[in-house]
């Protein structure tokens, strides 16, 4: 039986009985397994179920142990990523949500920075708080940032709770000015609301959520973790319920930040796993990275509905400290990954100027490109592919769908007679422009970070990755590619294979008289790794700097280095100030074994059958298989 992980909470294998680890991550369309054990890999793929998700889930998984020849109960850990809260944020669904801030904050989300959402198109907006005016509670309470100003009493909490009660909401998010440093009012009137209505009922208090200051941010990250809390929490103990039911452990969810957590962590806090499904890939691109010594790589994962592209540098997947989702900041660390609407199953159309676009809207599992014969109308870039020859008619997907030629050529026909073009012209268009906006995701990770493109080395995977890869790395003058033979589940791969890890994040505000050797090692504490975020005095932003080393003149050192990297220039002179501490606490995970080469070299032009992917091989490229599962694809000079 899995034993309880002392540090991040989860279970491990050691010392268990139990052989197999199964990673299942949840997609737009088609929902991934995959199952290591001393056997192999075994892989599967099932349609993604809206309604419920919990039953592609299960699809999948007795897909692959089937395949392994192996019972539920053997399965020691498993590993699961999802889009849940990504597509309830996109669609600003969720829990009906109360949001009490300090007298005169209440309107800080909807406030914001007070700047412009685009700089040149007026029209465009922000978007709007997920909690309304009439839901949002003031408190009379106030911390400055070094002491109390008006103390809490026991009747304003609990005149609050009162309100809340009467509001007849699922959810709270409590952000109280200074409360990253002084936490005791957002505890004293979580305490209130739960005595009112129940241990059960969901509070996300600022500090507990974020634990940095800049209260905006604050703010909106807790008010988006209150509003898909109990959303997520609700699909994951449906889906441990129905994990326990067929035999299988509870399952462990993929963290925004590339490691994985417990359940309960996860579902008491939806924030931490917006990018729960990409970041199974990232995890996955990191290993890849240090098994084949290919340390640079530019990771390019398209699926059904979006592509999701990352850095990994050094070996290292970069991260970031906060991002913007949907136009929403989420001040929590999470692997650096741009996200763009262009899938296999990103709809074309004509815009009213009459140009050809694809996406962001997509056909998703139902019902799905044209070519799948489940009512789909409009064309996909699947359609595009399997118009073009790319994809094999007659080919049998996950879930007994068959590639109709006859419905992708008709709903392109359709679309091309709208832009007066030939069907030909039209699907070729389609993969142009899609490849277009996948080129523009990839540039921002790259060349808008001083980096080239270039000198690394692209890591396509996903269901549509290797079809669109020698065409994205031509636009980007990249002649190396890297396609996974299991790109298909790459993602669930990496929920199979990645670490176990917890995020812990503290705003310190130290003079640099303060910052030395022994504070240090008081901040570290038990953490395995730490990362501190440091600025010249009077700057307004940070900049993040990995060490464990406790050494206040090293840490200088990687300042200075990373601010002439970033600006420059460095001041070895001005005086610095270290902002806030991140520590990680780490658990390995099982990676996973290399494989010898599955592939012979081939040119192309050549169409490659990688079981959930298809790999396209234009003319002038070349590809040849080699160790740890992974086909080298190069492009003639």
């Amino acid at each position: 039986m899995a034993e309880p992980d002392p540090e991040t909470g989860g279970t491990s294998t050691a010392g268990s009985s139990a052989r197999a680890i199964l990673g299942v991550d949840v997609g737009g369309t088609f929902t991934d397994a995959v199952l290591i054990t001393p056997e192999g890999i075994f892989t599967g793929k099932s349609p993604s179920t809206p309604g419920d998700q919990s039953t592609g889930v299960v699809e999948a998984t007795r897909q692959v142990l089937d395949k392994a020849g192996i019972e539920a109960g053997e399965v020691g850990h498993f590993a699961h990523g999802m889009t849940v809260a990504t597509n309830a944020l996109l669609e600003s669904k969720g829990a009906a949500t109360a949001f009490i801030a300090t007298r005169g904050f209440t309107d800080l989300v909807e406030i914001g920075r007070q700047d412009r959402a685009s700089l040149y198109r007026l029209q465009e907006a922000h978007p709007a708080p997920l909690v309304p005016p009439d839901r949002r509670i003031d408190v009379d309470e106030r911390h400055g940032p070094d002491a109390p100003v008006k103390a809490l009493t026991s009747e304003e909490a609990e005149r609050v709770a009162e309100e809340v009660s009467a509001l007849e909401v699922e959810s709270v998010a409590v952000c109280l000015l200074h409360s990253y440093r002084f936490p005791e009012h957002e505890v004293a009137i979580g305490e209130a609301i739960q005595r009112r209505l129940g241990p059960d009922f969901h509070v996300s208090l600022s500090h507990d959520v974020v634990g940095t200051f800049r209260e905006f941010e604050r703010a909106a990250t807790t008010e988006i973790d209150a509003v898909l809390s109990p959303l997520l929490a609700g699909y994951l103990r449906r889906l441990a319920s129905v994990s326990l039911e067929i035999g299988l452990p509870e399952p462990e969810i993929m963290q925004s930040s590339g490691g994985v957590a417990s359940l309960e962590e996860v579902a008491a806090h939806a924030a931490v796993a917006i990018l729960s499904g990409p970041a199974g890939g990232a995890a996955a691109a990191a290993l890849i990275a240090r098994e084949s010594g290919e340390e640079n790589l530019l990771c390019f994962d398209m699926g059904g509905t979006s592509c999701d592209v990352c850095v990994v540098e050094g070996g290292e997947v970069h991260e970031a400290s906060s991002k913007k989702i949907a136009g929403r900041p989420i001040a929590l660390p999470m692997v650096d990954i741009d996200t763009v609407g262009a899938g296999g199953g990103s709809i074309a159309w004509r815009d009213s100027g009459g140009a050809l676009r694809v996406g962001p809207e997509s056909a998703g599992a139902r019902p799905g490109p044209a070519c799948y014969g489940l009512g789909g109308s409009r064309p996909t870039v699947t359609d595009a592919n399997l118009a073009l020859g790319r994809l094999v008619a007659g080919d049998e997907l996950a879930g007994g769908i068959v590639l109709d030629l006859d419905l992708a050529m008709e709903a392109i026909g359709n679309l091309a007679d709208e832009l007066g073009i030939s069907p030909e012209d039209c699907a070729e268009g389609i993969i142009r422009v899609a490849n277009a906006e996948m080129v523009r995701a990839l540039r921002v990770v790259t060349v808008q970070r001083g980096l080239d493109p270039r000198r690394f080395t692209l890591l396509a995977f996903g269901g549509a990755g290797p079809l669109h890869a020698a065409g994205v790395a031509g636009e980007l003058g990249i002649g190396t590619i890297l396609v996974p033979t299991t790109g298909g589940v790459f993602s669930a791969l990496g929920l199979a294979a990645a670490e176990r890890r917890r995020d812990e994040v503290q705003t310190v505000l130290a003079a640099q008289h303060e910052i030395t050797e022994e504070r240090l090692k008081q901040l570290i504490g038990e953490a395995d790794q730490a990362g501190w975020d440091l600025r010249y005095l009077g700057q307004s932003f940070e900049l993040t700097v990995n060490d464990d080393s406790a050494d206040p003149v090293r840490l200088r050192e990687l300042f200075e280095r990373a601010h002439e990297e970033r600006y420059g220039y460095s001041d070895p002179e001005a005086p610095i100030e270290l902002v806030t501490v991140r520590r990680r606490y780490l658990r390995s995970g099982p990676g996973f074994s290399t494989s010898p080469p599955s592939h012979e070299d081939l040119d192309g032009p050549a169409t490659v059958d990688l079981g959930e992917a298809t790999l396209h091989l234009p003319q002038g490229w070349k590809v040849r298989g080699e160790n740890g599962g992974l086909l080298r694809m190069t492009r003639a000079a």
